[in-house]
């Protein structure tokens, strides 16, 4: 019995030796990202947002997501005539081969400007490289928070990747238009 009981908890305790983590791809800088994506900005500024509890509710009922940070960080890029040409957030998904991060540029509006996939793990990085190779990401542009997700193709695996990324997207745009825009017209 104790024989047992000593191997069960030898199992235990190797269990996370079991599971594997892989490398981080670096697929862009997060410097890279806000400029690219927010092309013609000539000055940026960082706003934090802080969701109250009725902005989390709304965002939830929405997707199912309950935003789980104290606050989100938008880069907002303007031209030099200090109009808002846009803003960037990024957002991380972790699945269990790793996580998925992406930068999500929205217009002023709200709409999606465009989006990148900024690092994922040596693990689903052939998944992923097939989605944008395919330009997944460009079919988000000018699309809203609400806006059904674009459909994509491919595996199994490249389609639940797809669905992460699409999910990440559309959180961006949630939290954009719940943090930023409902504020900015009260």
């Amino acid at each position: 019995m104790i024989r047992r009981l000593v191997f069960l908890l030898c199992a235990m305790a190797a269990a996370p030796a079991l599971a594997h983590v892989t490398p981080p791809v670096l697929l862009v800088s997060d410097r890279d990202a806000v400029t690219n994506l927010l092309a013609g900005s000539k000055r940026y500024f960082v706003r934090e947002v802080r969701l109250t509890s009725a902005e989390r509710q709304a965002v939830q009922k929405e997707t199912g997501w309950a935003p789980d940070e104290d606050f989100y960080r938008f880069y907002l890029g303007r031209d030099n005539q200090q109009h808002d040409v846009g803003a960037v957030t990024f957002l991380t998904e972790y699945t269990i081969h790793g996580p998925v991060r992406v930068a999500v540029a929205l217009s002023p509006d709200g709409k999606v400007k465009g989006a990148a996939v900024v690092e994922v793990s040596e693990e689903t990085y052939p998944w992923v490289k097939r989605l944008i190779d395919h330009g997944f990401l460009a079919s988000f542009a000018g699309r809203d928070a609400h806006a059904p997700r674009p459909q994509r193709g491919g595996s199994s695996m490249q389609g639940f990747y797809g669905d992460i990324i699409a999910g990440l997207v559309q959180r961006a745009a949630l939290l954009y238009e719940a943090g930023i825009l409902k504020r900015a017209h009260s």
